[in-house]
């Protein structure tokens, strides 16, 4: 019997302590919480505290309403609340531009794309040697400027007077196929890369050279590549491009174009009785150059355009490129460089790898195009615009009506 009574007195006892313990407990957390606490699924928006004003405009719709007891956190913590609400609003504004500012670049480069497209079907009604032949039929010698990056699975063809030493260098950074002689590893900045050396033609790996590489797969390895590979080239006004050459080439000494060119538009068309100069330095110490009607006149010249010498930095894009049979996925301008550049390092997948070089570029702007032709006989002009028209045409550059006519 003592034992049962005392187990009694152990059990109340016991029990005491318990709810002394709960009172204890219910003091701490300000009460029970009867539904166990859950991770917020994921993409669930977290519940947003209740400001008053959200309160306020609350209880005047709905008057009978109970007023909610969660407000805003005051001070600090309420700034910092509409600091970051703010940042919110700033970033879906910003993803908004970017995203119009996408879809009108890709509207762009539909444009460009379908009107290469139109050119090269004869809609245009715009002839030239080459608009209808195959791929196939192209000899490699002519397709010494489509370069291959086989890591990156990209095709570039470069276009001469239009940033094409910057292009390269990106190419060779991301081909790795140049060695910085201080870090004794490839290239990591384009800009490092130095202008003469970029345009070593060993550096690139060009259609041209596959058939040395890979002998009779090297049209199916072309076909392949060109099928799944990202290709992208960069124009410009054709006479713009012109007078750019000219000014790189025979405004100031270069002995190569002058032994090569400059000299033979002297014996052509310049009328020196005293002979041509040897050199380029002896050609200018006695104020003997070509002048740009010399120039222009050279190009037109029959002779000229049956030889094989008409130069990568003023032949055609459509000559170098083969537009009409390599679909590019990107069409840039120089015109529109920069914004371009970035668009299709982008479109590339290598904007985070590097930069396009930002550095000076060439500044022959459209807007020259009267100074320089003042001289040329209108009919000159016409017959030039007929030589470079398919470029004209097909990259969407208006015709020079201005030039042509006056």
């Amino acid at each position: 019997m003592g034992t049962w009574r005392g187990l009694r007195v152990a059990f109340v006892l016991g029990s005491l302590l318990m709810i002394l313990l709960i009172i204890v407990y219910w003091d701490d957390v300000g009460g029970f919480n009867l539904h166990p606490l859950q991770e917020p699924k994921r993409g669930s928006p977290r519940p947003r505290p209740t400001t008053a004003a959200q309160i306020g405009s609350s209880s005047s719709a709905n008057p009978t309403a109970a007023p909610s007891t969660t407000l805003a956190p005051e001070g600090r913590g309420g700034a910092a609340e509409a600091h970051a609400v703010e940042e919110r609003k700033e970033k879906q504004v910003q993803r908004k531009e970017e995203t119009r500012g996408d879809a009108e670049d890709d509207r762009e480069q539909e444009a460009r794309k379908q009107r290469v497209m139109d050119v090269c079907s004869g809609k245009d009604a715009v002839e030239f040697p080459g608009r209808t032949r195959a791929f196939e039929q192209i000899p490699n010698r002519e397709l010494d400027h489509l370069i291959v990056d086989d890591t990156h699975q990209i095709i570039y063809c470069y276009v001469p007077k239009v940033a094409c030493t910057n292009w390269k260098r990106v190419m060779v950074v991301l081909s790795q196929s140049l060695i910085s002689p201080s870090s004794g590893k490839p290239y990591t900045d384009p800009l490092a890369v130095p202008p003469d050396l970029v345009h070593n033609s060993s550096l690139h790996l060009t259609f041209a050279k596959f058939w040395r590489h890979y002998g009779s797969l090297s049209r199916h390895l072309m076909a392949l590549k060109l099928q799944h590979y990202t290709k992208f080239l960069f124009v410009r006004d054709p006479f713009v491009r012109l007078i750019s050459a000219f000014r790189n080439k025979f405004g100031r000494p270069n002995e190569d174009f002058y032994k090569q060119f400059g000299s033979v538009m002297l014996r052509r068309f310049g009328n020196a009785s005293g002979g041509v100069p040897e050199t380029a330095a002896e050609a200018f110490a006695a104020g003997i150059k070509p002048t740009f009607q010399q120039f222009i006149t050279y190009l037109l010249d029959p002779e000229t355009e049956s030889e094989t010498v008409f130069n990568e930095h003023w032949r055609q894009v459509y000559r170098l490129c083969h537009p009409c049979q390599v679909k590019y996925d990107f069409i840039g301008r120089l015109e529109t460089l920069e914004t371009d550049a970035e668009r299709l390092l982008k479109l590339l997948e290598v904007d985070r790898l590097l930069r396009f070089p930002s550095g000076p570029r060439n500044r022959t702007s459209t807007s020259w195009e009267r100074d320089w032709f003042a001289q040329i006989p209108v009919t000159m002009r016409r017959e030039l615009y007929e030589l470079y028209e398919p470029d004209f045409e097909m990259f969407g550059y208006p015709k020079p009506d201005s030039t042509l006519h006056q």
